[in-house]
């Protein structure tokens, strides 16, 4: 299994879950995660996961994406704006920047947490190179994903199929 861990900036701790490795292609490293799968943010209370959704972590880019199986209530993909990934030894470590790209079920896609951003930049103190690289990444993941360029269409989606095959 790999562990993801997101912080936010400073360190502060974020989201951790397991994730079962599934394979890597030209865009990644491909994890699955079943329903059942527990995610913990910060100190809370683990929160349980109640569909299955695969993740993409990049070989390039400064983002990760989650894609939703059929249960998931209102999003298909759920893209969280990072550092660039690192990938250790069964670990795959980022910095979760705030902005969130979503494809809701009906293909419209959005950005989220632009306030929560905007804040962050404040509070945290986000080194001005680190503001413009998460906006440059948002606008681009924006324009991929709205038009379904790979990996966010056919590669995304066959990935899961296979996954949701196999459960």
């Amino acid at each position: 299994m790999m562990e993801l861990r997101f912080t936010k900036w400073g360190g502060k701790r974020h989201w951790r879950f397991l994730a079962e490795p599934l394979g890597s292609d030209g865009f990644g490293w491909w994890y699955g995660c079943p329903r059942g799968t527990s995610m913990r943010r910060g100190f809370e209370e683990p929160v349980v996961a109640d569909y299955d959704f695969i993740v993409l972590v990049p070989a390039d880019g400064a983002f990760v994406a989650s894609f939703n199986g059929p249960s998931h209530p209102n999003l298909s993909m759920y893209v969280d704006v990072t550092s660039v990934p690192v990938r250790e030894e069964g670990v795959v470590e980022a910095v979760d920047l705030d902005l969130d790209v979503v494809r809701l079920w009906d293909g419209s896609v959005r950005l989220l947490d632009e306030d929560e951003f905007e804040e962050h930049q404040v509070l945290y103190g986000y080194p001005a190179e680190v503001i413009d690289q998460a906006r440059a990444t948002a606008d681009e993941l924006l324009d991929r994903i709205g038009w379904r360029q790979e990996p966010f269409g056919a590669v995304g989606d066959a990935w899961l199929a296979r996954f949701l095959d196999a459960r």
